[in-house]
């Protein structure tokens, strides 16, 4: 990786000060008027700080390809506030920024003017913002910057909790000014006090649409259905059975191309592929979103997404365990050769194939499961699965160190772990996995 934690965590605090420069100075010319346009109360938009991290971790070996770095940026981006627009929704029931109104908009989240504008800012942050802001960090004694950087992160922390509380008496203002159950009234004044009262007021101001009944998303009431519609229990099973469905589909193909039947798993327990599993549930919930669009407009959007995902869940391998688990180097029109043509096309078709033919039936399926049964039977598989994802880790990254030149660690668990988890066992489990540096 080219960035230091200490680099990244600045360029965080940067570009979450320049992001709200950037809005407020916007909303000052559209407006008029000085208005405070980000999430916590201090001159911060976190949104462009995580955006200008997840393009300095995932993108800088795209320099070299601007146009392939400027698709990056825009997909990345685009996802990252697809996302986050969806988590807000669903935790304060209203839309933080609506973009319905513009041309080419996705759910009001997302739409294309404002994806391109992201895709242009992440050549310009690569290429002279990053250099730049990091050679002005490197004027700065290390102790001083680090204690600097600590003192500004708890105050975000504050912030963020201040502000938060604030948000979560406003979701209780706004369910008494539509009631559904008695006793809202008085729950709905918990916090009200002077901090709490002036916070409101900013958010409201400074994101209209929380204010606006006709944003707000209805209530919907308790479900005695287990999983119902594209619920969390739902992309949970999902992600178990397309985790386990991924091997088994990886496993046969690879025999049938290479003559060779071959561990295809992500975990040491177990035949799951969590690249499979976490893609299945990922797409499903964005592709949900749009399951009554054309074939091919789905499969276009399945070509894009699969393959930003399986380009990141590459380079987070790498960087995390310095191992890599697919090389599409030998194929055409690879790009890094961490993914290829051919097989974003497949994810295209993939989707397609999933959301039209397969998703509707294994959902009524899974619905069917009864709800107690489903929720005990998922909770047991999630513990599981992080137990499982947690021991493989520590054994991939055991694995790594025995072939480093690092000086070699003794202690209880590199015991266990070398002892349960030797070359050859790791090497069987993935023999596509090569260490990097």
């Amino acid at each position: 990786m080219e960035y230091t934690l200490y680099q990244l965590l600045w360029l965080y605090l940067f570009y979450s000060f320049i992001g709200w420069c950037v809005e407020v100075g916007a909303a000052a010319v559209k407006k008029r008027t000085f208005i405070n346009r980000g999430f916590v109360s201090g001159p911060l938009c976190p949104i462009y700080g995580t955006g200008a991290v997840l393009f300095a971790v995932f993108l800088p070996e795209l320099k070299s390809s601007p146009f392939f770095l400027f698709l990056g940026g825009m997909i990345l981006a685009s996802m990252l506030e697809l996302v986050t627009g969806k988590v807000l929704e669903k935790i304060f029931k209203r839309k933080w920024w609506d973009y319905s109104e513009e041309k080419f908009s996705f759910e009001g989240y997302v739409c294309l003017k404002y994806s391109l504008l992201w895709g242009c800012f992440a050549i310009l942050l690569l290429y002279v913002t990053d250099p730049l802001l990091l050679s002005l960090l490197g004027l700065i004694p290390y102790p001083i910057g680090f204690f600097t950087m600590i003192g500004l992160f708890v105050l975000l922390a504050l912030d963020f909790i201040g502000t938060w509380l604030a948000l979560a008496g406003m979701k209780k203002q706004a369910k008494q000014l539509s009631p559904i159950t008695d006793g809202i009234q008085n729950a709905s004044r918990i916090l009200e006090n002077a901090i709490t009262k002036r916070i409101r007021r900013r958010m409201q101001k400074a994101f209209p649409p929380l204010s606006d009944q006709n944003l707000s998303v209805p209530a919907k009431e308790k479900s005695t259905v287990f999983a119902e519609g594209c619920s969390f229990y739902k992309l949970a099973a999902i992600f178990f059975i397309g985790a386990f469905l991924g091997d088994i589909i990886e496993t046969i193909f690879c025999f049938l191309t290479m003559g060779e039947l071959m561990s295809r798993s992500s975990v040491v327990y177990g035949p799951f592929s969590v690249v499979w599993g976490l893609g299945c549930a990922f797409l499903t919930a964005l592709l949900y979103l749009c399951k009554e669009k054309d074939n091919w407009y789905i499969f276009w959007l399945g070509t894009l997404l699969g393959g930003a995902y399986e380009y990141i869940c590459s380079v987070f391998t790498e960087l995390v365990f310095g191992t890599i688990f697919w090389d599409y180097s030998g194929f055409a029109f690879n790009l890094g050769g961490r993914i290829n043509l051919l097989y974003c096309f497949f994810w295209g078709i993939a989707a397609v194939v999933w959301l039209k033919l397969i998703y509707p039936r294994l959902s009524a399926l899974i619905e069917k499961i009864p709800m107690k049964t489903g929720k005990i039977i998922t909770n047991l598989f999630i513990v599981f699965m992080l137990f499982n994802m947690v021991i493989s880790s520590l054994a991939l990254a055991r694995y790594t160190e025995r072939h480093s030149d690092a000086p070699d660690q003794t202690g209880a668990l590199n015991e266990f772990l070398d002892e349960r988890f030797p070359d050859e066992r790791i090497e069987r489990i993935y023999p596509n996995a090569k260490i990097v540096e």
